[in-house]
């Protein structure tokens, strides 16, 4: 089934105008639990209580405030709002090109794929193959519901893809946290982490290697209960034991990695010798058998 547009936009960079339709990049299947009564097993409800008199309050009896002080609260008013939002045109305004690898990937919020709408296929495709030869993404002003939302488009497997971003000031900085700078790095420990490193390395990132592990487990338990099957809980993996030495670690993790290829390229061949003995068993019983 053709995905369904969530919204539609038109970019403009200089006179050029480029009418497109955007559609969700990824979509979550993490599980969701309700909250239900251990009593009855019946879904609960959410309801917004007043904090000073208990009451519940229903979404027709609300205001939207601002907390400037500790209990202290700013009310503004729906029409005040509405004043405050500006003009919601749907228009992705190109302010400059940059680029694509001189943006920290911390910026990045929510990612839209970018379709062409009717009439705009040739303006469509010049505008993405012209940024893919040049390496450079877009940066844009993006005016939808009411707000304005800073965005960065790119090129991405013959297509344009618009990430929402944070400002400047919403992303956090290193000031506060400790990164270690007291810490001095011996030439063999950086020699040894380089070739694990190494030894881990891939051609490039395969997100279809990747599974979520805590999901399947949880769908199997679900599809269980409800066929009824007995549960049998199984234990997690025992914590493994902390190397305290620097150098310990990284020659055990080397170690363990030659391990693990070892055993990989030995799997065949394991397989073959097992598959033979069963062979030659079978052979050695039917002769007993004709003997007999």
């Amino acid at each position: 089934m053709a995905p369904r547009a969530v919204s539609s936009g038109t970019i403009t960079f200089g006179l050029v105008s480029v009418p497109v339709k955007l559609y969700s990049g990824a979509q979550s299947k993490s599980l969701h639990f309700n909250m239900l009564h251990a009593a009855d097993n019946a879904r609960l409800k959410q309801q917004m209580v007043c904090s000073a008199c208990e009451a519940i309050v229903g979404r027709d009896e609300t205001l939207r405030g601002y907390e400037y002080a500790k209990g202290q609260y700013v009310v503004l008013t729906p029409d005040e709002i509405k004043a405050l939002e500006s003009q919601s045109d749907q228009s992705i305004e190109i302010e400059e090109f940059v680029p694509i690898d001189s943006v920290d990937p911390i910026y990045f919020d929510n990612a839209y794929l970018l379709g062409a709408d009717k009439g705009a296929a040739k303006a469509y495709r010049l505008l993405t193959q012209a940024m893919r030869e040049a390496g450079k993404g877009a940066v844009a002003r993006f005016s939808s519901r009411g707000k304005q939302q800073l965005v960065l488009l790119r090129e991405s497997r013959g297509g344009l893809v618009m990430h929402t971003l944070h400002y400047a000031d919403e992303v956090r900085d290193f000031e506060d946290i400790d990164r270690g700078e007291g810490a001095a790095v011996k030439e063999g420990e950086l020699g040894l982490a380089m070739q694990l490193i190494d030894q881990l390395g891939g051609a490039e990132f395969d997100a279809g290697k990747y599974e979520d592990n805590y999901r399947k487990r949880a769908l199997e338990l679900i599809e269980s209960k409800v066929a009824g099957a007995e549960i049998v809980a199984v234990p997690g993996e025992p914590p493994r034991g902390q190397i305290i030495d620097l150098m310990e670690a990284l020659k055990a993790s080397l170690a363990e990695g030659g391990r693990d290829l070892d055993a990989t390229r030995a799997r065949p061949i394991a397989k073959g010798r097992k598959s033979a003995a069963k062979g030659a068993g079978r052979r050695s019983a039917s002769a007993r058998s004709k003997s007999a």
